[in-house]
């Protein structure tokens, strides 16, 4: 059976190399069944512009670490700086980040699926309803990972959540998660409507210990 392709979408201030670092453990306990694609944001994030890290996710600068931080959007147009929970009339910066995604599936596609973690889970609900809303054609994502997600505050983001989308959905979070709360992650669960949940004791991380390995492939199974 040939690995089905996922496209991965790293959180704020990663990037698509830092990203598949902190994923190593996934892509170790998923790589019979799944090959996953990483690209990086097209906005650099300033130093003093980050959500507050935690040490368990090993997103302080370090071997491939961020040092070159990026975002998808920034919810302070003035700062150009990004708060999951701050609240917008407008956001900068979405529509490149869109066409971003665009470009990478044209040329590194096609793909059966998407994840996304923290920000870039965020980013990713987005995308899934602009595919759902026939205004992507490239797009084709036969279903969605969603780490850490969140509905964005963004005023101008509403319009994203107006219908329940039909793509199905994993939506993954840490029960101590300090950067995304996990009431926050459950707040996006209304937004689609096949949806499976994995909850993991932990904090801002993509978890894969071996004790998650079966809700993942339970999951990824329907695709194969």
């Amino acid at each position: 059976m040939a690995p089905l392709r996922v496209l991965c979408v790293h959180g704020y201030r990663q990037n698509g190399g830092s990203f598949r670092e902190k994923t190593g453990a996934l892509r170790k306990l998923l790589k019979k069944h799944v090959e996953l694609v990483y690209m990086s944001a097209p906005h650099s994030v300033r130093a003093g512009t980050e959500e507050v890290p935690e040490k368990e996710d090993g997103s302080g600068p370090g071997p491939g670490g961020d040092d070159d931080p990026k975002g998808w959007w920034f919810s302070d147009v003035q700062a150009r700086s990004f708060s999951a929970q701050q609240q917008c009339e407008d956001s900068l910066g979405l529509d490149e980040s869109v066409t971003a995604v665009r470009e990478a599936v044209k040329v590194q596609g096609p793909f059966d699926g998407i994840l996304g973690f923290s920000q870039g889970a965020a980013f990713v609900a987005m995308l899934c309803s602009l595919q759902e809303q026939k205004q992507e054609p490239e797009f084709s994502f036969r279903f969605a990972i969603l780490v850490a997600g969140f509905r964005s505050a963004c005023k101008k983001h509403q319009t994203f959540y107006d219908a329940p989308l039909l793509i199905p959905s994993l939506h993954v979070f840490g029960l101590e998660d300090r950067v995304i709360p996990d009431n926050m992650s459950r707040e996006l669960l209304p937004s689609f409507q096949d949806t499976q949940v994995l909850t993991h004791t932990g904090g801002h991380f993509v978890p894969a210990a071996s004790a998650h390995r079966q809700t993942y492939q339970d999951f990824l199974k329907r695709f194969q």
